[in-house]
C-alpha cells in the first residue's frame, strides 16, 4: 500500500541529494539526472561534486547549519522550491564495546542524525509553505535492532527510522511524502572497510535503481535486496531474547 503521493515524472523536478559524493547517493543523482531532474548536491568533497555534470554543486558539511540554510536558500533562490530532498550523507566505523572510541561514536551522532535535523531545518519552512515534496532519509538495516560491529552507526540509524515515522504522522496531512530509506550491504567505501562476507551485497546502481523504484511506488519503507531485508524484517519480529540468541549464533560474534 503507498502512503505517500507517488514520484512519477522527473523531467524538471526539483530534487536535493545530500552525501552525493559517493556510492548511493551519488549513484542517485545520477539516475535521476539522466531522468531530467534539476539535481542539487552537496558533500564534503567538492571535487568529487564538480565531476556530476549537470548538477548544481553545493559543497557543505552537514555539520555547519548555517552552511544548509545557505544552500537551500541558493536552492529557492534559483529554483523556486523543492520537490524531494534525499538526506544520504552518512560515516561508518565497525566498533564494538571492548574497543569503544567516543569521538568516533559522537561522529557517527553528528553526521548521520544531527546532520539529518540540520538538513530538516532548513527545508522544513520551504516544503510545508508548499504543502508538497518529499523527504527521504538513507537509514539502514543496521537500524533494525543490534548488531555486532555496529555500536556507533546502528544507534544513529535506528534514530532515523523513529524519526522518519514521526515525521509521516506530522507531515502526511500537509500534503508531503516522506519515505525512510534501508538499504542492506552496497558496495561503497564505506562498506569497504568489512573484513567479513557481506550477504547479498549489490552496487551503488542497483541500489539507486531501487531506492527511485520504491519513490515512484509512494512506499514509506523502502528496502533493499529484498531477498536480504525480509529476513532481517522476520528478526526484529521475534522476542529480543531469541533475536539476540540468533543474530549471535549466525554472526558468530
Amino acid at each position: 500500500m503507498s502512503l505517500n503521493p507517488r514520484l512519477t515524472g522527473w523531467a524538471d523536478r526539483r530534487v536535493w541529494v545530500i552525501g552525493a559524493s559517493t556510492g548511493i547517493g551519488r549513484a542517485t543523482a545520477e539516475a535521476l539526472l539522466q531522468r531530467g531532474a534539476r539535481v542539487a548536491v552537496s558533500a564534503r568533497n567538492a571535487q568529487g561534486l564538480q565531476t556530476l555534470d549537470g548538477a548544481l554543486a553545493l559543497p557543505l558539511d552537514v555539520t555547519d547549519a548555517a552552511a544548509l540554510q545557505a544552500a537551500m536558500q541558493r536552492i529557492a533562490h534559483d529554483w523556486g522550491g523543492l520537490d524531494l530532498l534525499l538526506y544520504c550523507a552518512g560515516t561508518y566505523r565497525p566498533m564494538r564495546a571492548t574497543a569503544f572510541d567516543l569521538p568516533s561514536a559522537l561522529q557517527h551522532d553528528d553526521v548521520n542524525y544531527r546532520g539529518a535535523l540540520h538538513a530538516l531545518a532548513a527545508v522544513l519552512p520551504t516544503l510545508t509553505a508548499q504543502r508538497a515534496g518529499h523527504l527521504a532519509l538513507v537509514s539502514s538495516v543496521a537500524g533494525f535492532g543490534g548488531l555486532p560491529q555496529a555500536l556507533a552507526y546502528g544507534p544513529t540509524k535506528a534514530a532515523l527510522i523513529n524519526l522518519a515515522e514521526t515525521l509521516y504522522l506530522d507531515l502526511h496531512p500537509l500534503g508531503i511524502g516522506v519515505h525512510v530509506i534501508n538499504p542492506g550491504f552496497v558496495e561503497t567505501p564505506l562498506t569497504a572497510q568489512n573484513t567479513f562476507a557481506m550477504p547479498a551485497l549489490i552496487t551503488p546502481e542497483q541500489a539507486a535503481s531501487a531506492l527511485i523504484a520504491g519513490l515512484e511506488a509512494g512506499r514509506f519503507d523502502i528496502h533493499f535486496p529484498r531477498r536480504f531485508t525480509l529476513w532481517l524484517k522476520l528478526l526484529r519480529l521475534l522476542p529480543r531474547s531469541l533475536y539476540l540468541r540468533i543474530v549471535s549464533r549466525f554472526t558468530g560474534l
